[in-house]
């Protein structure tokens, strides 16, 4: 990619350190969609080893772009997001997406492709990965920040999604345990 390119791609990206999720951090601070996507492909980097029939770099590279189009829409969380909310943001990310420079711009409509048809374990890892990380955030939050909902919803939110690997059922059920203790022991 050539610089211009490169810097105006990088400046739209740029937007996600500034949109905030849902979630805080540990410290009470609201948490950024880029720092979630980081954390995502961290969590894939880590577990390459545990999946080693599926093309890990794809899926660090799912992680890394997943939530492009909330530089356009900003975060709504999934139990307040509607299919309105999805056209609008799938439509902007498109748009945007259509800008780059071919080879990119041809890559991330595959990979976006990919991700919502989640017919390949590679869109699968990535896609418990990505919902898991919403329930550890949350896990490493005060429970205060939790609005009532969540107490259920951390409990069940991507057990689906876990269902067809034993590794991430493992981990989901580790994450689930570490819910239920945060619940017992700060309400």
């Amino acid at each position: 990619m050539n610089p211009t390119d490169l810097l105006a791609a990088l400046h739209t990206a740029e937007r996600l350190k500034d949109t905030t999720r849902h979630c805080c951090t540990s410290h009470r601070r609201p948490e950024s969609v880029a720092e979630h996507s980081w954390r995502i492909a961290l969590m894939a980097f880590w577990l390459r080893d545990e999946f080693p029939q599926a093309d890990m770099d794809r899926v660090i590279r799912m992680c890394l772009i997943h939530d492009l189009g909330e530089c356009f829409t900003g975060d709504i969380p999934t139990f307040r997001k509607t299919a309105e909310d999805e056209v609008r943001e799938e439509r902007l990310l498109h748009e945007w997406v259509d800008t780059l420079p071919a080879p990119y711009g041809t890559e991330m409509r595959a990979l976006y492709r990919e991700m919502a048809a989640q017919e390949t374990p590679e869109s699968r890892i990535y896609k418990a990965l990505d919902k898991f990380e919403a329930v550890i955030q949350h896990n490493e939050s005060p429970i205060d920040t939790w609005e009532p909902r969540e107490y259920d919803l951390n409990r069940t939110y991507a057990m689906e999604n876990a269902a067809w690997s034993p590794y991430l059922t493992r981990l989901r059920q580790a994450i689930l345990r570490e819910t239920e203790e945060k619940i017992a022991n700060e309400q």
